[in-house]
C-alpha cells in the first residue's frame, strides 16, 4: 500500500532543493550590489545569506536566479504557517477592500482576534488576560513588558540572563546580555542585572544536572535573600522559555517554576517572552506550558502576523491593566491586516494541528541529529523542543572549545547546497533549525542530508 501524501506537500516547491546556478547568481548579485548603495550599513542578514529572493511558498523559497532552497530558518520563526500561506494570504486580501488602518478604534476583526489570544494564553490567563498590542516588532513588545511591570511595582530594576535576547531598542537592548550589542549603545536603562541561565552544558557553576539541585534558579534566589547581592527590589524578571539567540538553550524541567515563585515570593512580574518560540513552534502553544506556569506577561511578535506581517504585543494578567487611557500610545498598534492575518493562522494552525504537528517532527529532526553527533566529531549537544532545535558545535568534546570557523563553514555549505540555516550561540557556534511547521517530512530529510554532508566535509577541511 502506497504511502499516504503528506496533506502539506502542495504549500512547497517540491523540487526544493535545486541549484541552477552557484548562489548568489547574476541577478542575485546585482541586487545586492544596488543595496549596497542605497541600504543602511545597519543590513546584515545578506552578509551571511548573500542572496535576493524572489518567492516563497511553504517551507521553500526560490531566489531570483532560480535557485530552490528549502527553508529551515522561517524569517527567524515568523513564517510558522509557511510562506504566502493561501488561507492567510486570502484573508488578508479580502480585508485589504475594506479597512487597513484603525488606530486602537475596535474593528469586528480586532476583536476576534483579541478574544482568540485569550483562548489560547499560557495556563491561567486563558479567559483572565488583556491584550497589550505594540508596534511592529518584538522589541515593542519588550518594552511595553518593561513599562507594566515599573507602572505597576512602582520599581524600575529588572533581572534578565546571560544569553538573553529582547530586541534592539533602548529598554529591550539593555535586558539583552550580548556584549557586541549593548558596548557602543551605552548607557542604557540603569539597574538591570543579569544571572546564568539554565545552560546546563555550559553550567557557570561547573555542576551537573540533575545532581546540581538547579544551581542557576538558587543562585536567582540569593540575589533576592541577600542584602548585599546588589539586586534591589526588582520591578521584574524577564526570561525566555528557551533562549533564541544564546542558542536555543532549553532549561531542564522545573528551572520556569522556580522563577514562577520566586517572583510570587517577592512580588516581582515575571515577564516570559516567546517572541520567538510562541504559537507551536516548540511543540506546545507557548514554549512555557511545558511547566504549566501562569506568567504575568508574555510577549509575543513574530509569528503573531501569520504571513510576516509586522504585529507584536503582550498578553497581560487582568491585574495588571492599570494604565490609564493613553498610557501606551502607538499609531500601529493592532494594525487591521496583521490582526486578520494572524486571526487565521492560528485558526489554521489549530484546525492542522502544526502544534502536534511540531512537537512530532521535531522529536525526528533531533533524532536524526542525535544520530549525527554519533558519527561526527564536532557536535557537542543536541537540544530543544519541537521545531526548535540546534546542534551546538565544539572543536573537543571534552575542552568544549566553540568551533567558530567550523560553523561558518557548515552555514555556508548549507545555502550552496540550497538549505537555509541560521547561526546562534554565545560564540556563535550553534546552527539553530526553525522550519515552518508545514514543513513535509521529505522535505526534513533532505534538508538534514544537505546538513550531514556539509557538516562532514567542513570537518574534513580543518
Amino acid at each position: 500500500m502506497p504511502e499516504r501524501a503528506d496533506e502539506f506537500s502542495d504549500l512547497s516547491f517540491s523540487e526544493a532543493p535545486k541549484i541552477v546556478v552557484k548562489p548568489p547568481g547574476p541577478k542575485a548579485r546585482e541586487l545586492l550590489e544596488k543595496q549596497k548603495e542605497v541600504d543602511s550599513r545597519a543590513v546584515y542578514y545578506p552578509i551571511v545569506i548573500p542572496t535576493a529572493w524572489e518567492a516563497g511558498k511553504g517551507a521553500t523559497l526560490r531566489d531570483v536566479d532560480g535557485n530552490v532552497y528549502i527553508d529551515f530558518m522561517s524569517g527567524i520563526s515568523v513564517l510558522n504557517v509557511g510562506h504566502t500561506n493561501p488561507r492567510v494570504v486570502e484573508a488578508v486580501k479580502r480585508q485589504l477592500d475594506k479597512l487597513t488602518h484603525a488606530l486602537d478604534i475596535p474593528t469586528p476583526e480586532r476583536i476576534r482576534f483579541i478574544e482568540k489570544l485569550v483562548q489560547i494564553a499560557p495556563a491561567g490567563l486563558k479567559g483572565n488576560s488583556r491584550v497589550l498590542f505594540g508596534g511592529p516588532t518584538g522589541s515593542d513588545a519588550v518594552e511595553g513588558a518593561l513599562k507594566i511591570a515599573k507602572f505597576n511595582t512602582k520599581r524600575h530594576t529588572f533581572l534578565a540572563f546571560h544569553g538573553a535576547y529582547h530586541g534592539m531598542t533602548s529598554g529591550a537592548l539593555a535586558v539583552t546580555s550580548k556584549r557586541a550589542f549593548r558596548s557602543g549603545n551605552l548607557p542604557l536603562i540603569p539597574d538591570v542585572h543579569f544571572a546564568p541561565y539554565a545552560y546546563c552544558y555550559r553550567c557557570a557553576f561547573g555542576k551537573e544536572y540533575p545532581e546540581c539541585g538547579m544551581q542557576c534558579a538558587r543562585y536567582v534566589e540569593y540575589l533576592f535573600n541577600d542584602p548585599e547581592s546588589g539586586l534591589t527590589d526588582p520591578a521584574g524578571i524577564i526570561v525566555e522559555p528557551i533562549q533564541g539567540e544564546g542558542g536555543f538553550i532549553t532549561p531542564p524541567d522545573g528551572f520556569l517554576k522556580e522563577l514562577r515563585r520566586i517572583c510570587d515570593e517577592n512580588k516581582v512580574v515575571m515577564i516570559v517572552d516567546e517572541i520567538q518560540s510562541g504559537f507551536g513552534r516548540a511543540g506546545k502553544m507557548f514554549a512555557c506550558e511545558y511547566e504549566d506556569i501562569t506568567p504575568d506577561v508574555v510577549t509575543i511578535a513574530k509569528a503573531v502576523g501569520g504571513i510576516g506581517i509586522p504585529l507584536s504585543g503582550c498578553i497581560i494578567k487582568k491585574t495588571l491593566d492599570t494604565w490609564d487611557p493613553g498610557g501606551h500610545l502607538g499609531t500601529f498598534r493592532g494594525n487591521v491586516l496583521a490582526c486578520v492575518a494572524g486571526l487565521e493562522a492560528i485558526n489554521f494552525t489549530l484546525e492542522k494541528g502544526l502544534v502536534e504537528r511540531s512537537a512530532r517532527e521535531g522529536a525526528h529532526m533531533l533524532k536524526r541529529l542525535e544520530d549525527l553527533q554519533q558519527e561526527t566529531k564536532s557536535i557537542g549537544e543536541v537540544r530543544g523542543k519541537g521545531l526548535m532545535v540546534a546542534a551546538e558545535f565544539v572543536e573537543d568534546k571534552k575542552t568544549k572549545k566553540p568551533a567558530v570557523e567550523l560553523v561558518k563553514r557548515i552555514h555556508a555549505k548549507c545555502f550552496e547546497r540550497g538549505v537555509i540555516v541560521w547561526k546562534a550561540g554565545h560564540w556563535p557556534n550553534v546552527i539553530r533549525f526553525l522550519p515552518p511547521l508545514v514543513i513535509t517530512r521529505e522535505h526534513i530529510d533532505k534538508g538534514l542530508d544537505v546538513f550531514s554532508e556539509a557538516v562532514k566535509d567542513a570537518e574534513r577541511e580543518l
